[in-house]
């Protein structure tokens, strides 16, 4: 579906392919990026459980990575409380100091949800959230993750985008969907490629494999920004025993009626193109800096000078 391969392992009787709804939405252009990462698929998981992870990784984190390459002219504006002034209006892709974080369970996993500085519940980070598909995908904006184990320290990953078009334009579905591999920014020595590590992927990778092949739990000291990972292993282990009494887990479907378009909530789903402008566009978000759909739309809509050096 949507230019992904998926098998079912279990059994049977199989159940449905989920249908959610990036892979049926009409007038948006796709494409898909892999890599595998060299570690657990549990530890990526939870990581889409620490919303705190965004202000430090991406944002303070980034700002060292574009130092180390020479280009603090391009420091991510990220409009931080306190520092330069306030907040621009209708500003939502900052990355402001957290505020507060919030997480509820749904029918298909947990929301997460999030008040950065300057904004209130009114906001959509928080009043709508964006989801964590349980029990290996994260949703972000028009973007998933998915977390396939390959064996106990390897990941594929794969990052699935749905471009939402500018209003008024129309584009045909694609015979093909474009594939892109995503590089790895850390080497088997942990050598850092910082030329790779301008983007939220790079970032995120880092992150992952420099916690070890498979993260020790033991060493841990969780605390209440923690919060979210708590709620997940809860859930690992709820949905766990349901299988161990030979009940079917979350996200198994069987009815065709309803399986047709799982429409699932986001932070744009109340304009998609406009936070697609803001966000998707910079290309620093998910693996977008080498999203081949995404630099085809950069290019049409800002031109090939928005291509040259680092994201930001």
């Amino acid at each position: 579906i949507a230019g992904l391969i998926f098998a079912y392992l279990g059994p049977d009787p199989a159940p449905l392919l989920p249908r959610w709804d990036m892979f049926v939405w009409d007038n948006v252009l796709r494409d898909i990026g892999s890599t595998i990462v060299p570690c657990n698929w549990l530890q990526i998981m939870e990581n889409s459980l620490d919303p705190t992870h965004v202000e430090w990784l991406h944002g303070r984190f980034s700002d060292y990575v574009l130092e180390r390459i020479g280009r603090t002219d391009l420091k991510r504006e990220f409009f931080r409380v306190g520092e330069g002034g306030p907040v621009p209006e209708g500003q939502i892709t900052g990355n402001f100091d957290h505020e507060k974080i919030g997480f509820d369970e749904f029918k298909h996993g947990i929301i997460k949800r999030r008040v950065l500085g300057g904004q209130t519940e009114d906001h959509p980070n928080w009043r709508i959230g964006h989801p964590i598909l349980f029990p290996n995908v994260l949703r972000v904006g028009s973007n998933f993750q998915y977390r396939v184990p390959v064996d106990d320290t390897h990941t594929l990953h794969i990052w699935f985008t749905a471009y939402p078009q500018p209003p008024g334009e129309t584009v045909e579905k694609q015979e093909t969907i474009p594939f892109y591999h995503v590089p790895l920014p850390v080497d088997g020595d942990g050598n850092a490629d910082w030329n790779l590590m301008d983007n939220n992927s790079g970032q995120d990778i880092a992150a992952w494999v420099t916690q070890g092949p498979i993260a020790d739990r033991s060493q841990e000291k969780l605390g209440e920004s923690d919060k979210g990972i708590i709620l997940y292993r809860r859930m690992l282990r709820q949905q766990l025993a349901i299988i161990e009494d030979e009940g079917e887990p979350m996200n198994v479907f069987r009815d065709p009626v309803a399986n047709v378009c799982i429409d699932l909530p986001w932070e744009g789903q109340e304009d998609p193109w406009a936070y697609a402008r803001r966000g998707l566009m910079r290309r620093t978000g998910q693996a977008g800096k080498y999203a081949p759909v995404l630099r085809d739309m950069v290019a049409r809509l800002d031109g090939e000078e928005a291509l040259k050096g680092p994201v930001h």
